[in-house]
């Protein structure tokens, strides 16, 4: 990496809700009762997840067969001890629902652990690339592309307006950026479609999910 970070890796899931009329219980789900759960966990430093609104959706520049019918993103940045972490994690995941506390008309489309391989920040931000995650933000603007696949790098995106800051993270297979926004997504989506590699299998903005406000696809 080319700057300081205790993250190690991202733990990102991208996620399809299978039942049309579930996205109300799964984000009351989610947000209220599995997501607080992971923090107790000694290495989860972060965790948020955004949606891909019909609008956020219309402004993909790239929606491969694979992650096309997703509707949400999360993200957990863990630190040493990352073996031990993802072990309490997987067994978490065991122990809630063994509980009955799961939802299950979902299905996690990519999901898995990604390495931290690089991060910039906006100069305008004033903060340091290892602390865009914890800035305040208005959504991130999401790329999933092969890990052999040349591609702009975080500083290529914060010389845009509207980012923050961007990380990349990739494993073997697949890279991912993360471009964590301070305007609109639908604004930033724009000025960023240059910057999105031929041939990704997700392209776009995502806004953040705030509580109790569930209704993006009510009666669709």
């Amino acid at each position: 990496m080319t700057f300081a970070s205790k993250v190690r890796l991202g733990f990102f899931s991208f996620t399809e809700i299978t039942d049309p009329n579930g996205h109300r219980a799964y984000n009351e789900w989610h947000q209220l009762d599995h997501m607080p759960e992971q923090f107790p966990l000694d290495g989860v430093a972060f965790g948020r997840r955004w949606v891909s609104t019909p609008a956020c959706r219309a402004a993909r520049v790239a929606s491969g067969p694979r992650l096309d019918p997703i509707h949400y993103l999360t993200c957990y940045l863990m630190t040493e001890p990352v073996a031990r972490t993802l072990e309490e994690f997987a067994a978490l995941a065991v122990e809630l629902r063994a509980a009955g506390r799961w939802f299950d008309d979902r299905r996690a489309v990519l999901s898995g652990p990604f390495p931290l391989v690089d991060g910039a920040a906006a100069a305008r931000v004033r903060v340091s690339a290892a602390a865009v995650p914890w800035r305040p933000e208005r959504g991130v603007y999401a790329v999933v592309h092969d890990a052999t696949t040349a591609a702009a790098d975080p500083a290529e995106w914060c010389a845009v307006p509207g980012v923050a800051g961007a990380w990349a993270f990739a494993d073997e297979r697949r890279a991912i950026t993360v471009a964590w926004l301070d305007d609109d997504p639908l604004a930033v989506a724009d000025r960023v479609a240059d910057l999105v590699p031929a041939g990704a299998e997700l392209a776009g903005p995502f806004t953040p999910v705030v509580p109790g406000e569930w209704d993006w696809f009510d009666g669709a």
